[in-house]
């Protein structure tokens, strides 16, 4: 597609969301605030389609939250605070000072040199912390991949990935501690240390941690369902063995082997 036609294609979006605006019972009354659940959501099916690899509701779901995008935009229109081009702008803007390595004369390495200068310019800019641009509502797991990341990206790092190991073993046994005290609230506490430590770990593997449970939990769906559909009884009414059984089969057709 030619570059007149995505601009064309943009422009309709920008007339219907107009007229919506206008004409529709539903879309005239909706806010900011009313929107970001939704938004949140229609994410998160984005998200499904990309896991699933369906490329074909990839491209719906990404023209759905090009609409949320849009709504925002002519919200803060109305209230004369911003519009598109405002907030286009602002990124165009900000895709430029933050890749001097492409728009000026900065010499970078390799990626990691790209991502460590994006966090030196953003301090730069006025940020009060190299952790300010992580949202509190991100997923917990999420988050604490992304803390790392940034932390790391300004040198806050272990220099070995044994380092990093023993951590993990170091949590792991203040974690068997608390469980022996029998403190709730301590048990909780460590179980989050090592969690975040193995978040951590695994970071310096290459793995990622989000799509790695992710994964497991689609494996643990699908073997449920198998054992759901091939029993002449209720999950409830099996015993364990039985279940057990029907697993090990689930396994060994290997259903989630491309996941």
């Amino acid at each position: 597609m030619s570059y007149q036609a995505k601009m064309e294609a943009f422009g309709r979006l920008l007339k219907i969301m107009d007229e919506l605006r206008e004409q529709c019972p539903w879309d005239k009354v909706q806010t900011m605030e009313s929107l970001s659940s939704l938004t949140v959501e229609e994410t998160y099916e984005l998200v499904d389609a990309i896991a699933n690899e369906d490329l074909p509701n990839v491209k719906e779901e990404l023209g759905d939250i090009m609409l949320h995008m849009v709504f925002y935009a002519k919200i803060g229109d109305e209230k004369g605070a911003f519009d598109i081009a405002d907030a286009l702008h602002s990124v165009c803007d900000k895709l430029i000072r933050r890749h001097p390595h492409i728009y000026g004369d900065i010499d970078v390495k390799d990626e990691a040199a790209v991502k460590k200068n994006w966090e030196l310019i953003k301090m730069s800019e006025g940020k009060r912390s190299v952790l300010q641009g992580v949202p509190n509502a991100l997923p917990a797991l999420i988050k604490a991949q992304r803390m790392q990341e940034k932390a790391a990206q300004v040198g806050f790092e272990w220099e070995h990935t044994d380092q990093v190991w023993e951590k993990v073993e170091e949590e792991l046994a203040e974690f068997k501690e608390a469980i022996k005290m029998d403190d709730a609230e301590k048990k909780t506490e460590e179980f989050g240390d090592l969690l975040f430590s193995l978040i951590n770990y695994s970071r310096y593997l290459d793995v990622d941690a989000n799509r790695a449970l992710d994964l497991t939990n689609r494996k643990f769906k699908t073997r449920i369902e198998y054992i759901e559909a091939n029993s002449d009884k209720p999950l409830s009414e099996m015993t364990l063995g039985e279940m057990d059984k029907l697993w090990d089969e689930a396994k060994g057709k290997g259903e989630l082997a491309n996941e």
